[in-house]
């Protein structure tokens, strides 16, 4: 017989009944009935219960072992009483009388609890997570985000892509975050980057004639923690091909994505890939003030400024009469009642603005359907019905409004949607809802010093190349787009501006000249003056993909090892305090803080 065991603890059934069989595994629970020793023995693949009783030549043994201490035990398998067979288990129907025992690894007065759902502090829980990491539910999301990676490798290599590695130490990558740096101590003084992705290399790969190229690659970024976002580091599915529109990439990347969440999205419904609408930035910044919209919610803003300008609310009239400004309807089916408005007002209040004006509409004592609240009032029943009519109302609904510059109240409204959706009942929760995001711009002009930087990605091909560039810059539109599905970013790619004279000229409009264009990204300029591909891609993020498929709210219970939220690992203590010897071979000093 093996050392450790001759099957896991999923593995018997009433087959095995009769059969002398190894175990190994954790001490889940212990219980004792009445000098009968109960114990669930527990393995990553599953729970047998053993039994051990006075007759047992090591029960003795079996009386001192404890939650969560390593043990083997051998023992006779046996046939549960029907009255007592666990239906919930694979092996519910046998149980193991055990015979002979060892203590592989005994274990100290536990920290946190293996056994139960007990809910123990964040700091806790990273310091040993290595204990967290054996309860139930983080032992199914680790076995989940491995098998979501095997299969986004199976599909990429059913679609002709092969899987190259690029370089971990690197220089910096124009992705926007902070890098992380590396000393160096052949060259000291200077500085090597983890990157922030394999940008600069993917494209690089391109350059060199590898048509089709696939990473599951790690990322390195220095950003602030958020619950769906690591601090630290990341993984992402990420792709390039030469010679490709932007609707190429979709149709390659979107039947990955979509198949992943069919396969393991727990039955809920998922859209055809071919079905995913294509949303421009301008809209779905109008429609659901975010890019990254939650299309299970069917509510969509529309301007109303129109009914407002000379109205009788003058402070909507008075904000329409400055340059910039609009009012913005939200529709909220089902939600007429003056208790409902007034929560959503008191919401936006927490959210930093004076509140948000309401109209809803029920049915008067006449029977006829009247508007009410405060601004149906000051702007009188023609205008309200215009309203009414415009966002498709009726009895029984409401409607809120926000004014100002687009820039100011964007994002409350945004929430104020998504809250609307979810108190009304209104959001799909069994649906994976998928839309690209496409249309970015390139440059935004500074509101205090007029200065144009860019947007979004400088290195995305502008609409239109060379000529786009020599109008309003504002107007520039990129081949860039990100997929959304249930309020989240889960991919983000471009076209590449692969012409060396029209990414000088795109990098000239933000202020940055040519010899700086060649010190921060020599190696990729330099390269595209030899032949370049049109090329593109994008990137999927895996940690957040994992994160909806397992239906939590939180990326750190779908990262093994995550970082706290002031980016630290508690658990091996890091980051850390370097040596003497450590600072004097790469030639640093640090200055204390203050």
């Amino acid at each position: 017989m093996h050392t450790y065991r001759s099957h896991t603890c999923a593995d018997l059934n009433k087959d095995n009944v009769g059969e002398t069989v190894r175990l190994s595994g954790w001490v889940h629970r212990v219980r004792d009935h009445g000098g009968i020793l109960f114990i669930d023995l527990r393995d990553h693949y599953g729970v047998t219960q053993v039994l051990c009783d006075p007759d047992s030549p090591v029960f003795k043994d079996v009386e001192k072992v404890r939650s969560e201490w390593c043990i083997r035990i051998d023992g006779n398998v046996k046939a549960r009483d029907p009255e007592l067979v666990n239906p919930k288990i694979p092996t519910g129907e046998v149980e193991v009388f055990v015979r002979d025992i060892e203590v592989l690894g005994k274990a100290e007065e536990l920290p946190l609890m293996v056994f139960g759902d007990q809910e123990y502090p964040e700091e806790t829980r990273l310091r040993y997570r290595y204990l967290d990491l054996r309860r139930e539910k983080l032992q199914r999301n680790m076995t989940l985000r491995s098998d979501v990676v095997a299969s986004m490798r199976r599909r990429m290599w059913d679609k002709k892509f092969r899987e190259y590695q690029t370089p971990i130490i690197t220089a910096s990558s124009p992705e926007g975050a902070r890098d992380f740096l590396v000393p160096s101590r052949l060259h000291p003084g200077k500085f090597y980057a983890l990157p922030q992705a394999p940008q600069q290399f993917k494209q690089l790969i391109m350059v060199s004639g590898y048509d089709k190229y696939f990473q599951i690659a790690p990322c390195f970024r220095d950003e602030d923690p958020r619950a769906d976002r690591s601090p630290t580091d990341f993984y992402q599915l990420d792709m390039e091909m030469s010679f490709v529109t932007q609707q190429d990439v979709f149709d390659t990347i979107a039947p990955v994505i979509a198949g992943i969440f069919e396969e393991f999205g727990g039955g809920k419904k998922v859209d055809a890939a071919a079905d995913w609408e294509q949303i421009s930035y301008k809209d779905a910044a109008l429609w659901y003030g975010t890019d990254k919209p939650d299309l299970r919610n069917p509510i969509k803003m529309q301007v109303v400024s129109d009914h407002f300008r000379g109205s009788g609310f003058a402070i909507f009239a008075k904000l329409l009469e400055q340059d910039g400004t609009e009012i913005r309807a939200i529709p909220a089916p089902t939600g007429g009642s003056r208790k409902f408005c007034d929560r959503m007002n008191a919401f936006a209040q927490k959210e930093g603005l004076p509140g948000m004006g309401y109209i809803f509409w029920r049915a008067g004592d006449n029977g006829e359907m009247e508007a009410a609240g405060p601004l149906a009032k000051n702007i009188g029943p023609e205008r309200t019905e215009a309203i009414r009519q415009q966002l498709g109302l009726d009895v029984g609904d409401a409607a809120f409004f926000l004014g100002g510059k687009p820039a100011s109240f964007e994002r409350v409204a945004g929430k104020a949607r998504t809250v609307i959706g979810e108190e009304l009942g209104l959001t799909d929760k069994d649906r994976f809802a998928f839309a690209w995001i496409v249309d970015f711009p390139i440059y935004a002009a500074d509101e205090e010093t007029g200065k144009i930087d860019f947007e979004h990605n400088p290195f995305s091909m502008p609409q239109g190349g060379m000529e786009a560039l020599e109008g309003n810059p504002l107007d520039v539109r990129g081949y860039q787009y990100d997929l959304a599905c249930n309020g989240y970013e889960l991919v983000s790619g471009a076209i590449r501006n692969h012409k060396p004279e029209i990414m000088y000229r795109a990098f000239e409009i933000a202020g940055y000249g040519a010899d700086e264009v060649n010190k921060r990204f020599g190696g990729m300029v330099n390269a595209f003056k030899y032949g370049a591909p049109p090329h593109g891609g994008c990137a999927a993020g895996i940690d957040r993909i994992v994160m909806l498929l397992a239906d939590e709210a939180n990326i750190r219970e779908v990262i093994m090892f995550p970082m706290n939220q002031r980016a630290e690992d508690l658990m091996m203590n890091a980051p850390s305090d370097p040596t003497s010897d450590q600072l004097m071979e790469l030639n640093l000093r640090v200055i204390p803080q203050d």
